[in-house]
């Protein structure tokens, strides 16, 4: 890792040397400036971590050169020195964006230590804007899509929201748990709290233990240190436990506890302690059957299914697969610097056909390797490379086909009037005659379900 870089702008060369020589003894690199113009060719030139900069300089003050400093550094703190201090002036200072202000003669040991804590809270907040572009740019709507499934579960999670009970989220795997349950904390009245996830697949009772309670130093081989749990990180806020369904009886047993009591006790410790967090579970398990094998209990499961939001698989929306792709390829274009990516009206039929059995998350792995293999920006048919391609839908034969009984009736009906349309040449008044509904209901269909209507070409020799 680099060292540190810090401007130091003072118009007396000694102090300027007793500065540098004491923050070089302590692991920064150090640059010099003895006037404003020095200082914002040095900033324009180098770009420092931080800046001390002395209040009275030959060709101006602190005050006025701050203002052309930030515009080069913006996010670089300035610590102000000098020999005049006045509470007026200090406060002017900080207005203008100043992160300290000293007073001459500094003690050395106290500004390393201030520099030290600014460039900490400089790191935090760097850290806290790659997050909420990170959230941003990954961010997916829980309910993208006009079918009345999807909107069915909105309305649902919108009557959530008037709860601080427990929900459980059912779902099947890349269904999009996690973004549901992201979706109630950031709309609810703890959004501004912590949000803590933890799934609980594949963990053992003493890991899923220890992460959600905590323990106490000596509290079992290894624990050479005291470690504060998920529970207690998550006070006042949200904890996400995902695929529930998993967890150990013996930790479903201190979660109800908890639930029931909002006390709990970390591992090794002999006192309670107390914590008010709203649980979100998700599982794509059948909890009902979990219980008859005496695998989930059967009083937990009460307790966190105030609020049930079932999330609708991808193969049971295929009108909503368009809108879905689309605006997952914006961010795919955006991780890959592409200008644009579009799908082929082919490509989106084909994605209709197929059944997902991995859900969205299938739907970002197939687009984002399409995405690579396209070199024009147009994702075709041939640029997608299904996982289980058995399991797409068919028009003639096969799985998908009209007596397929693993396919829903919004399947078959899809299926059936892609049929239809297909022998009639893509006429539409024709295709409703046949099916016995009026043309506009059949528009209708179509628009919903995201049928690709093309006609046949008639051939003149």
């Amino acid at each position: 890792m680099s060292k540190a870089e810090v401007l130091l702008v003072d118009d007396e060369p000694q102090i300027r040397l007793a500065i540098r020589r004491y923050l070089e003894s302590r692991g920064y690199s150090v640059l010099e400036a003895g006037s404003c113009k020095d200082a914002v060719e040095t900033c324009n030139a180098s770009r420092p971590d931080a800046i001390v900069l002395d209040y009275n300089l030959p060709d101006g003050d602190a005050l006025s050169l701050l203002p052309s400093l930030q515009e080069i550094q913006s996010d670089a703190p300035i610590i102000i020195l000098t020999a005049h201090a006045t509470v007026d002036l200090a406060v002017r200072a900080m207005k203008q964006g100043a992160e300290h202000f000293l007073t001459k003669p500094v003690e050395l040991a106290a500004l390393h230590l201030i520099l030290e804590r600014s460039l900490e809270n400089q790191r935090n907040r760097l850290k806290v804007a790659v997050s909420e572009s990170r959230v941003a740019r990954e961010f997916l709507d829980a309910f993208l899509g006009q079918g009345s499934a999807i909107r069915q579960l909105a309305a649902l999670a919108e009557s959530a929201l008037r709860t601080e009970g427990p929900v459980l989220i059912q779902g099947e795997t890349g269904a999009g748990k996690g973004t549901l349950a992201t979706w109630l904390h950031n709309n609810s009245p703890r959004a501004k709290e912590a949000f803590v996830d933890l799934n609980c697949a594949g963990l053992s009772r003493e890991l899923l233990e220890s992460e959600l309670f905590g323990h106490e130093k000596g509290a079992f081989t290894g624990a050479v240190n005291s470690k504060l749990g998920l529970l207690e990180a998550a006070h006042r806020g949200t904890v996400f436990l995902d695929e529930i369904g998993d967890a150990d009886p013996m930790v479903q047993a201190k979660l109800l506890k908890v639930l029931e009591e909002k006390r709990f006790r970390r591992l090794g410790d002999v006192r309670d302690r107390h914590v008010d967090v709203r649980l979100i579970a998700a599982t794509h398990h059948d909890l009902h059957a979990l219980i008859k094998e005496n695998k989930f209990r059967r009083d937990l499961y009460f307790r966190i299914s105030t609020v049930v939001l079932k999330i609708p698989p991808l193969r049971e929306r295929p009108e909503d697969v368009p809108l879905v792709a689309t605006m997952l390829l914006e961010k795919i274009a955006m991780n890959l610097k592409h200008a644009a990516i579009e799908l082929a009206p082919e490509a989106v039929a084909a994605l209709q056909r197929y059944s997902w059995p991995g859900n969205i998350r299938e739907l970002r792995n197939v687009l984002e390797r399409a995405a690579l293999l396209s070199e024009d920006g147009i994702i075709r048919p041939a640029h997608l490379q299904f996982e289980f391609p058995a399991e797409t839908h068919s028009l003639a034969g096969g799985p998908g086909k009209i007596g397929d009984t693993s396919l829903t009736l919004s399947d078959l009906e899809r299926i059936y009037i892609q049929k239809v349309i297909q022998e009639e040449n893509g006429q539409i008044e024709r295709a409703a005659m046949r099916l016995g509904v009026p043309r506009s209901s059949l528009y209708k269909r179509i628009k919903a379900m995201g049928i690709l209507v093309s006609k046949a070409r008639s051939t003149t020799l």
